[in-house]
Order: structure tokens, then C-alpha cells, then sequence
């Protein structure tokens, strides 16, 4: 299954070495060197996937269909759509795995709701900014702990503040190596892999929501607006 997807990880690879040569890493350089099965073996102990949009949808494809004992995991914030909750399902039971699910501490959930309220979001970008730390960044962060490379799904066409992103780059919030082997794909692309292998995705894509994330903070867009418009 591997050298189905070598041309793949031989990308990320020759990304990670420049990256690597770039900083002197040369430990982990000759750690990672040698040939990519081996590479990828040493790799799919240290990654994970944060994988419910359609980008990392495909990114979710390709891993498993290489390696089923890759970590991969995602975060319920406890106000996702009842059409991700399916996703999840369909992904566990499509390829056969055991999605990682993170939870928000509940502690915390219960603090910030008694002093703001069920739906504090509304009320200010502060209060926003809180929930989103409460329910997404705690348990995110948590997920991290223990890990050098974070595969995920970004791409440049998402938005003006990904252009100058790198396949290869350092994550200074997490400290480690972030891996985004779909950074120069199109939504094209996306949309051509997805349908060529029956990938399972949120069936919100076809109602016009091109970014999703909690149901309170995400909308469909309009024609002709950005793809993350409907993102608080």
C-alpha cells in the first residue's frame, strides 16, 4: 500500500530534509534518511490529523490506505453539526479505524458557561475568543503533547494569511514540525480526489458550507465570497 502512495510521502520527505539541512537538525536529519518505508514507519509513530474539512479529508484517505495504525484523531467541541458527528462515524466504519476524539475539559465548560452563559459567543469577541479557547485550543493542545510532526490539511487557496505557508514548516504555538503535503493543491483538486476515491466528507459541502467548524460560528457562504466567509 505504501509505494501506492510513494511519489506522496517522497514530496513531504525532500520537503523535510531542506527543512531539516536548513537548521543544522542533523540527528533527526540521519534519523529520517534511509528508504521511505522506513522513513514513513519512524513518521506514523509522531503524527496525527486534525481531518473533518474536505482538505484533510483526503490527506485521511491517503494515510490510512498506507498505514491503518497511524494516529489519527479529531476534536469534539461539543457544538459540531449533527452532519460531522455522521462523518465520524462514516470514517471509522469507511476504512475500518478507531478515530481519536478530544474533549473539551468539562470543568472548564461548566465555569465558563456559568459566568457567560450557553451561548457566550455572541456576546463579545472576547467571550468568543474564550469559548474557542475552552472548547478548541485546551483540548488541541492536549492532543499535541508528545508529538514531533503534526500532519494536516491546510492549503494556500484557503486564505490570504496561508499563502506563504510551506509544506515543510516550524509550528511555534506547538512546538513541533507541521507537515502540509496539500498546500499547493486547488479546491479543484480537492474535490477531483475526493470524487475519484469515494472519500467519505460532510455533506454540509454540498449546502454551500466550504469551511466548517462549530454549527453557532459557521454559515454557508454566498456566491462569490471568500471560501472561509462563513468562519467566525
Amino acid at each position: 500500500l505504501f509505494y501506492k502512495n510513494q511519489h506522496f510521502f517522497e514530496m513531504i520527505l525532500d520537503e523535510i530534509d531542506k527543512y531539516l539541512i536548513e537548521r543544522k537538525f542533523s540527528v533527526f536529519l540521519y534519523l529520517l534518511r534511509g528508504d521511505s518505508e522506513n522513513w514513513f514507519k519512524l513518521v506514523h509513530f509522531i503524527l496525527t490529523l486534525f481531518f473533518l474539512s474536505l482538505y484533510k479529508r483526503c490527506n485521511t484517505d491517503i494515510i490510512v490506505k498506507t498505514d491503518k495504525s497511524a494516529r489519527i484523531f479529531t476534536l469534539d467541541t461539543g457544538r459540531l453539526f449533527p452532519e460531522t458527528y455522521q462523518l465520524i462515524d462514516k470514517t471509522n466504519m469507511t476504512y475500518g479505524i478507531n478515530l481519536e476524539v478530544f474533549f473539551p475539559n468539562y470543568e472548564a465548560v461548566q465555569q465558563m458557561v456559568k459566568e457567560e452563559g450557553i451561548n457566550l459567543f455572541y456576546n463579545s469577541i472576547e467571550s468568543r475568543h474564550r469559548c474557542c479557547q475552552v472548547r478548541k485550543l485546551e483540548p488541541l493542545k492536549r492532543a499535541m503533547q508528545g508529538l514531533d510532526v503534526w500532519i494536516c490539511g491546510l492549503r494556500k487557496q484557503q486564505s490570504v494569511t496561508r499563502k506563504d505557508m510551506q509544506v515543510v514548516e516550524w509550528d511555534d504555538i506547538h512546538n513541533l514540525i507541521k507537515v502540509n503535503p496539500l498546500i499547493n493543491w486547488s479546491e479543484e483538486d480537492v474535490e477531483q480526489y475526493v470524487k475519484k476515491h469515494h472519500v467519505p466528507y460532510n455533506k454540509l459541502q454540498d449546502k454551500g458550507y466550504p469551511s466548517i467548524g462549530c454549527q453557532p460560528c459557521t454559515r454557508a457562504i454566498k456566491p462569490g465570497e471568500d471560501i472561509r466567509a462563513g468562519r467566525w
